[in-house]
This record gives C-alpha cells, sequence and structure tokens, in this order.
C-alpha cells in the first residue's frame, strides 16, 4: 500500500525516479525496491522527504508516515520464510490482509483449500529430497492459513471455482483424494466460503485459455483509511506475477464473472462432488 501510494504520487507530480532518489540519497535499486513493495529498510524521514518533494498533503503524508511505521511490524507468516518459495511469502501477507479471495483452478485444488494428505503429496512430487522437517513446515504454514476461512474474526471470504477434471485426478492415492474431496464439502458448507465446480460436460469455456489465477481484495486499512485495490496473482514454478493495473483486475473480473456462469451452484457442486467421492470409494 505504501509502495503504491509513494509510486503513484511521484508520477502525479511529475517527479523523476532520478530527481526523488537524489532527494533521499538513495540509489536506483533502492528507490525501486520502495515503490514496488519489495523488502527494503524504510526511513520515516526518507518518506517525509518525498513526501515534500511531491507536495503531498498534510493530511496524506501523515497516513503514509503510519504505514511507514507499520512496516516494522514482523508478520506471523515471515517465520516460515524458510518453508516456503520467496516470491510465495509475499502473497501470503497479501492474504492474510485480504477480506476476500477469489481462486480458480483448472488442475488442483486450490492451496487453502488443500488438506495435509493431499499437500504433502504435492511437496513430495515438486522435491522428493525435502527433510521430512521441511515438509511439515511447509503443512504448518497450510494450516495457519487455513485458520482464516474458520476464525470468528474477520474471517477471509473465499470464493473458489474448479475444473472438475481436478477432482478426478487422484493425487496421493485414493484415499487421499476422498478425504480431499470430503474436505470440500465441508469447507464448503462455511457461510464465508464458496466452492464451484465446473463441470466437464461445459466442454471448452474461457478460463481453459485463461489460466489458474488469484483475486484478492481488501478492506479499508483501519488507521488510515487508506484503500488498496485488488490484485491478481499468478502462480509460476520459480516467480510469480503481481497484476494490479486497472485495465488488467478488469479483465480479471470479467474472467471471473464467465467462469461464474460456467459453474454449477454450490448446491449442485455439492451433489457432484458426492458422486465423485462415491466414485473413488468403489
Amino acid at each position: 500500500m505504501l509502495a503504491r501510494q509513494l509510486r503513484e504520487l511521484r508520477e502525479q507530480s511529475g517527479v523523476s525516479a532520478e530527481f526523488a532518489r537524489k532527494a533521499i540519497g538513495v540509489g536506483k535499486q533502492t528507490l525501486w525496491r520502495m515503490e514496488t513493495g519489495q523488502p527494503v529498510r524504510l526511513n520515516p524521514l526518507f518518506i517525509a522527504r518525498l513526501c515534500e518533494v511531491y507536495g503531498a498533503r498534510e493530511e496524506l503524508a501523515r497516513k503514509l508516515l503510519a504505514l511507514t511505521k507499520e512496516t516494522f511490524r514482523t508478520g506471523w507468516w515471515h517465520a516460515y520464510s524458510d518453508a516456503m518459495p520467496k516470491h510465495f511469502d509475499l502473497f501470503v501477507g497479501l492474504e492474510e490482509a485480504a477480506q476476500r479471495a477469489i481462486s480458480f483452478q483448472t488442475v488442483l485444488v486450490p492451496g487453502i483449500l488443500q488438506t495435509a494428505a493431499y499437500r504433502r503429496a504435492l511437496i513430495w512430487v515438486d522435491s522428493p529430497t525435502l527433510p521430512a522437517a521441511d515438509v511439515e513446515r511447509r503443512i504448518e504454514l497450510l494450516a495457519r492459513r487455513k485458520s482464516r476461512l474458520s476464525c470468528t474474526e474477520s474471517p477471509l471470504v473465499l470464493e473458489a471455482v474448479l475444473d472438475e477434471a481436478a477432482l478426478h485426478r487422484a493425487i496421493g492415492g485414493r484415499g487421499v483424494i476422498t478425504e480431499q474431496l470430503k474436505h470440500l464439502s465441508e469447507v464448503g458448507a462455511l457461510p464465508n466460503v464458496s466452492v464451484r465446480v465446473i463441470p466437464l460436460a461445459a466442454q471448452a469455456y474461457s478460463g481453459l485459455t485463461i489460466g489458474p489465477f488469484d483475486m484478492l481484495e481488501f478492506p479499508e486499512h483501519p488507521t488510515t483509511e487508506l484503500m488498496e485495490p485488488p490484485l491478481v496473482y499468478l502462480q509460476g514454478k520459480t516467480e510469480a506475477q503481481y497484476l494490479e493495473k486497472a485495465d488488467e483486475i478488469q479483465g480479471y473480473q470479467d474472467a471471473y464473472a464467465d467462469l461464474q456462469r460456467s459453474a454449477l451452484d454450490e448446491s449442485d457442486s455439492r451433489a457432484l462432488i458426492q458422486r465423485i467421492v462415491q466414485e473413488h470409494e468403489r
């Protein structure tokens, strides 16, 4: 949030990145990290000086300084930095701050809806030599993420859309996938969680060409009253993309609306999941 505000302020003021970095005595890379939300030690004096250079209103400058103080706090997920890829650390922090999450998956069950056994099976395929202790650290991280769905204070609103094909692949064997599908039905009954399935009968639909994505929406910041716009997360093998431009977000919002038209409603989706469970149990 702070990075976006700083970047937008500079662009609106017409101040060049070169002038801005010289005004606070930092290198090009440091300013870039400050404006893109990358890990960097933020000096409140730098933020105050940039607000002055950009001609920021006094009220906005005060809010940005308040945000700067918050960057010195450490979130619970930082304790698991050794258990996840560097590009995923940012996503977990954003997910923790989000009010609503949308996940579309074609091959796998969305991460936050995976059972421990399902996740272990995926980890062993992706990292077969990973020590058992490290595997369990990743499972602990998953459990912490999942707790947002059932907490009583500010639970995460989750809307998941899955291709039926993801429910037929027996990740970890029949026992594991059966447990996973039963978990989908159970968590889908929570008032803040929606699980919908696009049946194989739908044949071709636009989501197949768009590919999996996650979209996060955020509440108004509790102390500064600033609002962070939605963002889209696209996960890759070694890196990830975070899309935040208005036209990009609108494109994925339109895509999600189309996915909803292709998907069964929650009740019919639950019935389909139950039928597939019966197939796996035969």
